[in-house]
């Protein structure tokens, strides 16, 4: 086994590339994501109505669908409805932003429900307007209480973010893909990418745990 060091090297500024599509298309996926997960978050809270019905069938559809049907069906079957072909950067948001609203739309869910109810029926009783009790009262504990669980979907939308390879979006995966397939040098730029995958992944996990450890003995 040879592993060509100088090779490895010289691979990762030529990934560099895809890296910037790959955050570019997880920070727009996860931008467009908690705008749809807020406003379902508030549909599942009303519990009645047809925003209620919209939010429960959104997420139950968009939880229920790999992301992988989804980024092709957008790609190849979206000119089919609208006349139009998005781009793989265009498809791959649309997607992978579709899949996170429904995901974040439980976690903030599960962070609004796990106020002490106590505690709004008290700011309701000194008067506090509804913006001022979410601003002032539920928005700081909500972002609290749910941070260890977003950072960690971060993460995992990181990870995804390498599916969109399969529609030929240019980002880090697609990059070692189209690389080693010219230099057969596979051990090392899969072990390049890997690294630089990790470099990106690990210290979100490492925040997410470091958080719920801290959140844990405060309660303790």
């Amino acid at each position: 086994m040879n592993f060509d060091t100088r090779f490895f090297l010289e691979a990762m500024p030529l990934l560099v590339d895809g890296l910037w599509t790959t955050i570019v298309l997880v920070l727009g996926s996860l931008a467009i994501g908690i705008m749809l997960g807020l406003i379902g978050c508030y549909g599942k809270l009303l519990k009645r109505g047809p925003l209620s019905w919209l939010a429960f069938i959104y997420v139950g559809v968009f939880r229920g669908l790999p992301e992988t049907v989804l980024i092709f069906w957008i790609y190849f079957c979206g000119p089919l409805i609208l006349d139009v072909r998005l781009s793989p950067l265009g498809s791959g948001i649309l997607a992978l932003s579709a899949v996170s609203g429904a995901y974040l739309t439980e976690i903030f869910r599960s962070g609004v429900l796990a106020l002490p109810p106590g505690q709004i029926e008290a700011a309701r009783a000194l008067g506090l307007s509804p913006y001022r009790r979410i601003r002032h009262v539920m928005a700081p504990q909500v972002v609290k209480i749910m941070m260890p669980t977003f950072i960690g979907f971060i993460a995992i939308l990181i990870k995804n973010s390498a599916l969109v390879s399969a529609i030929g979006l240019g980002e880090l995966f697609y990059q070692a893909m189209t690389l080693s397939a010219t230099t057969y040098k596979y051990f090392e730029i899969y072990t390049a990418v890997g690294l630089i995958y990790f470099a990106l992944i690990f210290p979100l996990s490492a925040l997410s745990q470091h958080i719920e450890r801290r959140q844990r003995r405060q309660r303790s």
